[in-house]
């Protein structure tokens, strides 16, 4: 198994240097003038230009910007934000926690519920459970996750006033202990609640589908015929193996939204990465642009990793090949 993961990560570096030559390739061929990016609509004197042009290399060809920044990014060095006047790092180190944060909330409501829901559905298929399980599904699924996000924020927020409409903590607080615990999960309820609801309907379909799979198993049958009762098989055979598509596509989408839940953070705008990503394209801020990219980069090559070897541990026989 050591063998396998040190692979697999031997693997991935190539993967990850392609990623990070090809965000920068296409930040190159933007159009547009950097500098004058850097400072909005201010007017930018010649040897202002000159500086900034001489200090980021802009005037560099592509290839020799390419190495300089890979030489600095094993020194780890991001680079430097000229618009938010910070270290790229720092700002990737800040906002990271509160991406992970959200993510890990919406993600422990939504695997649970998904595979309740999928198990009850895909245990009566055709049935009017099953019927009525899946068309709910299919409708919440189909809603996007920013328009749900604002039908909460109106509803919830500006209607009922039981939740705060944006932000991630209060402007002066002076809460300690449990109670500073209580507001931020005041703040992080509607973002997770509408990031949960999406992925949990994802989640629901897919175990459905791979139960209604596994109960049609020879070793299903054989089960039934040795005298196991309904719960026993649905615990120590359905549910163990309908969970393997389940745990690809929770790997999957756990990484990508690692990278920053663009749409619910802005809407609800969370200070996390998916945030710092829109600001930075806006201001064409390309450090911090590649800094997330790389960093989304990094966590969905992680998770998928993890995914292969909870892949071993949920089935013998992959164990056996790794």
């Amino acid at each position: 198994m050591a063998r396998f993961i040190l692979m697999r990560l031997m693997h991935s570096i190539p993967l990850l240097i392609a990623i990070i030559a090809l965000i920068l390739l296409m930040l190159q061929l933007i159009p547009g003038d950097p500098v004058q990016a850097m400072v909005g609509d201010y007017p930018v004197s010649p040897a202002f230009r000159e500086a900034i042009t001489k200090q980021y290399h802009l005037d560099d060809p592509f290839p020799t910007r390419l190495l300089s920044y890979f030489t600095n990014l094993v020194q780890g060095d991001f680079g430097y934000s000229y618009q938010f006047q910070r270290p790229v790092l720092d700002l990737i180190l800040t906002h990271a926690p509160r991406t992970i944060l959200l993510t890990v909330t919406g993600f422990a409501f939504a695997i649970p519920v998904g595979i309740l829901i999928g198990l009850i559905s895909g245990t009566t298929p055709n049935r009017r459970t099953d019927h009525l399980v899946t068309t709910a599904s299919l409708l919440v699924y189909a809603i996007p996750s920013f328009w749900l996000g604002q039908i909460l924020v109106l509803g919830l927020s500006v209607k009922l006033g039981w939740f705060p409409t944006q932000g991630m903590q209060p402007m002066i607080s002076r809460a300690q202990g449990f109670d500073w615990f209580l507001e931020r999960v005041h703040y992080i309820a509607l973002p997770a609640l509408a990031f949960a609801v999406h992925e949990g309907t994802r989640f629901a379909r897919i175990m459905r589908a791979s139960v209604i799979d596994t109960l049609s198993q020879g070793y299903i049958m054989t089960a039934r015929a040795k005298g196991l009762s309904r719960s026993s098989i649905i615990r120590k055979h359905v549910l163990r193996n309908s969970s393997l598509p389940l745990v690809t596509i929770a790997g999957y989408a756990f990484g990508t939204a690692l990278g920053g839940a663009v749409l619910l953070e802005t809407v609800f705008a969370w200070p996390g990465l998916g945030l710092l990503f829109v600001q930075a394209v806006r201001m064409r801020d390309n450090m911090t642009v590649v800094a997330v990219v790389i960093f989304a980069a990094i966590a969905i090559i992680l998770i998928n990793l993890i995914v292969d070897v909870l892949y071993a541990l949920l089935d013998p026989r992959i164990r056996s090949r790794a």
